[in-house]
């Protein structure tokens, strides 16, 4: 149990070192709150309206996060600053968690996810890190190198594989990525593997021939085992702020997205476009990454986001 909690407190620091600058950014209007240096009214609500503007958190999700705070403070409900802190947190605790729900692995054997998003999103390094988590947790895991336009995709897959010790499948440099996905998810099956994970050429998210190939990479999946793939994971890259909405949106579209993996936090002021996506398409959030090392790819538990997010 202590060995456990030494964990827990570890990923913790790590989200909470990673969310530094969308933490920074927000301190401006949360440190009046959080060291009480203003009263309770609509000036403070103000300021913290455009706080969460600032940092991406998108215009419905502030307004939702606000709007029973705004109530109760003009009703005279509320006016301690902890009390609107704390009814902050709820709030937004509330935006990350309406869509969340557990990957059902243990209702398919194997568990086939295929993973999207554009080059440069750290695609392929979540895949590794994926790999690598869940090896750990004593499940079988075997790797698909579908990105079959990039030799380089190939390779890192390969090697984040060695370093695990997973099988992946893999054909040369410009081979029909369909065929990879149809070999990885076959020998997945004949290995009773619990996981095979299958990466997937990311070029500009509005190229039509990109959409169409993934369209053709899923629809050959679900012919060698009816029902899957079980989860399409989009990855997105969170420096690039307001456009992850946009490819979340196109990609959604293109595909229908069943899960987001948020990666580079740590490199963004404006990690807040997390409430922004989750509340505008209706997805769950996997895993968020606030580092480069494996163990910086983390789950998402929305209550530990939103404690590393508000600036103490």
């Amino acid at each position: 149990m202590a060995e456990e909690s030494a964990t827990e407190k570890g990923f913790f620091a790590r989200l909470k070192s990673g969310l530094a600058k969308t933490r920074s950014n927000l301190a401006g209007g949360f440190d009046n709150i959080v060291h009480g240096k203003a009263k309770v009214g609509p000036e403070l609500l103000e300021e913290l309206e455009e706080t969460l503007l600032i940092a991406d958190v998108g215009v419905q999700a502030t307004s939702f996060i606000l709007e029973d705070l705004k109530r109760e403070v003009s009703q005279n409900r509320i006016r301690e600053n902890k009390e609107v802190l704390e009814q902050l947190k709820q709030r937004m605790v509330h935006v990350l968690s309406q869509n969340q729900k557990p990957l059902a692995f243990s209702e398919h054997q194997p568990f086939v996810i295929l993973v999207v998003g554009v080059n440069g999103s750290g695609k392929t390094t979540t895949i590794g890190k994926l790999a690598r988590h869940w090896k750990q947790q004593g499940k079988k895991v075997l790797l698909g190198a579908g990105d079959t336009f990039r030799a380089a995709a190939i390779d890192q897959l390969q090697v984040w594989a060695e370093r695990s010790d997973i099988p992946c499948i893999s054909q040369k440099s410009g081979a029909d990525p369909s065929a990879v996905a149809y070999d990885a998810v076959q020998a997945g099956m004949a290995r009773e593997m619990d996981i095979v994970i299958i990466d997937t050429a990311g070029r500009l998210q509005t190229n039509t021939n990109l959409m169409e190939e993934l369209k053709k990479v899923k629809r050959v999946i679900g012919k060698v085992l009816p029902g899957a793939p079980h989860e399409t994971l989009l990855v997105l890259d969170a420096t690039i702020g307001q456009n992850s909405i946009s490819q979340a949106r196109l990609f959604n579209e293109a595909l229908v997205v069943d899960g987001l993996v948020m990666t580079k936090l740590d490199g963004t002021a404006k990690g807040g476009v997390l409430f922004n996506i989750t509340d505008g398409l209706k997805l769950p959030v996997r895993f968020v990454g606030v580092g480069e090392k494996p163990e910086d790819l983390q789950e998402f538990i929305p209550e530990n986001f939103v404690e590393a997010l508000i600036p103490g």
